[in-house]
């Protein structure tokens, strides 16, 4: 059963080496990860399984301990999900989030798993694979990775699209009130047109905490490259 969940955004800018002279930009999205994270930790779960959004070659279970990088973003910096030996499939980006978050406030409270699910997972697969997950342990929590619309502003990498602004008020108002029948509401189309990468995880999360009875809270909104970045927990 799902006692906890965190929401957390995923951009690789979240790791400060990553962000190099932005960092600062982003601290208060940090603090209020870490203070999401505290809350995971609390409801001293069995097993936490981070879910993120991945592109077809990470997609599926990413057993404790598999490895991911930053590499890539031009950083020499390596994370493992937990302990673990790991596996050879690399983590997708938003996991390798994930594991620097839960490295950087000292997770220790239980095994880690991850999943990352393909953001055009429809709704009804969301629910499914969400209750699967919750049925893994006597007590699971979930650490959800997910971006809002990258579409708020004329800088944005999707460019400016009049409706994200809704999308992401909807989306905000649902993940911080833990009100799963809002998340499952969240139109695939339009999360798909305004480059929403955490539409996936949070139906996933709708799906694990049916018959939870959590209660949500929002920690955190913000925006600050034009993408829409949130942190709520629930317990």
């Amino acid at each position: 059963m799902l006692v906890a969940a965190a929401v957390c955004p995923c951009p690789p800018l979240l790791v400060p080496e990553v962000a190099s002279g932005a960092a600062p930009e982003l601290d208060a999205v940090r603090a209020a990860s870490a203070d999401a994270v505290a809350v995971l930790a609390a409801s001293r779960p069995d097993l936490l399984i981070v879910v993120g959004p991945a592109e077809q070659a990470y997609r599926g279970p990413h057993a404790a301990g598999a490895a991911g990088s930053f590499r890539g973003f031009g950083v020499e910096l390596d994370v493992r999900l937990g302990e673990g030996g790991g596996q050879e499939r690399a983590l997708p980006p938003s996991l390798a989030v994930g594991a620097w978050l839960l490295d950087r406030n000292r997770w220790g409270a239980a095994p880690v798993e991850g999943l990352g699910v393909g953001e055009s997972l429809d709704t009804g697969r969301c629910l499914v694979v969400g209750r699967e997950l919750a049925a893994r342990a006597e007590r699971v929590a979930l650490m959800v990775m997910g971006d809002g619309s990258a579409c708020r502003t004329l800088k944005a990498p999707g460019y400016l699209d009049e409706r994200a602004m809704e999308f992401d008020r909807r989306a905000v108002d649902a993940l911080g009130a833990a009100d799963i029948e809002g998340l499952k509401a969240l139109d695939e189309v339009a999360a798909h047109e305004l480059k929403v990468s955490g539409r996936a995880p949070w139906q996933v999360l709708a799906g694990a905490a049916e018959g939870a009875g959590l209660g949500g809270r929002l920690l955190r909104e913000d925006a600050p490259y034009g993408v829409g970045y949130f942190v709520t927990a629930w317990s």
